[in-house]
């Protein structure tokens, strides 16, 4: 199954996540298929490629509890819903 979940990197005790689709058994740092945004904890930054993340949405990838945290403060899911609807 294809997830969407964060993906650690830069230095200890200035970490930042990439929102990432990957396979659910592959490692949190191993290669993903697909590179779909950022997460910046220490500064609430948040770039998110929309069309992307509806796209994979769509085609049944289930993200983890904190990356669906940040996609509903972000309103992908209202993208997503109006999406279906057209």
């Amino acid at each position: 199954m294809i997830k969407l979940r964060l993906k650690r990197y830069g230095k200890k005790r200035e970490v930042s996540y990439r929102i990432v689709a990957i396979n659910s058994l592959d490692r949190r740092d191993g290669r993903p298929l697909e590179e779909l945004g950022f997460y910046n904890p220490r500064t609430d930054e948040v770039r998110l490629d929309v069309d992307g993340i509806v796209k994979r949405l769509q085609q049944g990838a289930q993200p983890t509890d904190t990356v669906r945290s940040i996609l509903q403060k972000a309103n992908v899911f209202e993208q997503l819903s109006a999406k279906a609807a057209s």
